[in-house]
């Protein structure tokens, strides 16, 4: 097990992303049915700072890393499967993207609960562990809302078979199995190192994290929030790469499993294929192909 490469992926738009070591790999079904594969080499800001690998730090760094690279694929796969619709990004407007959907996930997923709680001040016990495990709780109940609310749509729920799709490949890989679709088909849409366990982890550190601060004023407690939050990610990341190495650790990602029989579908034979295509474009290197 130790011999197989460790492989992450993403879901895009009609395809999976599949990044190993300093290797990317894109492929997306087109209009046509035939498969595009992108593929490139990557320099990590580990790379260029050895001191970034570091524990903690390096949990932080690959969150924004995969928040960047996620952004790119998306747009790839989309000029990829709509070109005659779609243009890629140029470099401010992705870093834009990636920026507005940061602040919206903090203001949504962090602040929102601080300012409701601010709404039943007087009527909740002055008591700062219950404050901030309530304060957990609504963050948690939001969390699981948008995750319902978006898997209702019919667009996400394509690309939560090719999320499903990228678990069962690399879950064949991982199996020391052919990559066939047949194959990869007999494994689980649900996978450990899954981003969505990923957020849950985040959710939950922080509610143990921000029980250590107390019940400050209001705006004390946006700023905490804010400061500690790649605190929250370092942590976080650590556990994850824990529960993908010993058994010990995996339930600490159980609810996280749970949570993803929201945010995958079973993939047809095609979209098997398509995850296929992307591991061994990630495996054989960089370059540009088309099948």
């Amino acid at each position: 097990m130790s011999d197989v490469p460790r492989i992450g992926g993403q879901a895009v738009i009609e395809g999976v992303m599949m990044r190993h070591g300093d290797r990317l790999a894109i492929a997306v079904r087109t209009p046509e049915q035939g498969i595009v594969v992108h593929a490139e080499k990557l320099v990590s800001a580990g790379q260029r700072f050895p001191v970034l690998k570091l524990p903690l730090l390096r949990g932080v760094v690959a969150f924004l890393e995969a928040l960047v690279l996620g952004a790119r694929a998306l747009t790839i796969s989309a000029n990829l499967a709509m070109p005659e619709e779609e243009e890629e990004l140029s470099g401010w407007q992705l870093t834009l993207t990636v920026c507005v959907a940061l602040v919206f996930g903090i203001a949504l997923f962090f602040f929102l609960p601080t300012f409701l709680l601010r709404l039943l001040h007087g009527v909740l016990p002055a008591r700062p562990l219950l404050l901030n495990l309530l304060e957990g709780v609504v963050r948690l109940a939001i969390f699981l809302l948008y995750l319902v609310l978006i898997s209702r749509m019919q667009d996400i729920q394509r690309v939560f078979a090719y999320h499903g799709a990228e678990h069962k490949v690399i879950a064949c890989l991982e199996a020391g199995r052919e990559l066939t679709p047949e194959n990869a088909a007999e494994y689980t849409t649900l996978h450990p190192r899954c981003g969505t366990s990923f957020l849950l982890l985040v959710m939950t550190v922080s509610i143990l994290l921000f029980a250590f601060f107390g019940w400050p004023t209001l705006w004390l407690r946006l700023l905490l929030r804010l400061l500690l939050l790649p605190l929250v990610a370092g942590i976080s990341y650590e556990l994850i790469r824990l529960a993908g190495r010993y058994r010990f650790f995996c339930s600490l990602t159980a609810p996280g499993l749970w949570l993803q029989r929201l945010t995958t579908r079973e993939p047809d034979r095609g979209q098997l294929e398509v995850a296929i295509k992307a591991v061994q474009a990630v495996l054989a290197g960089a370059g540009e192909s088309e099948v």
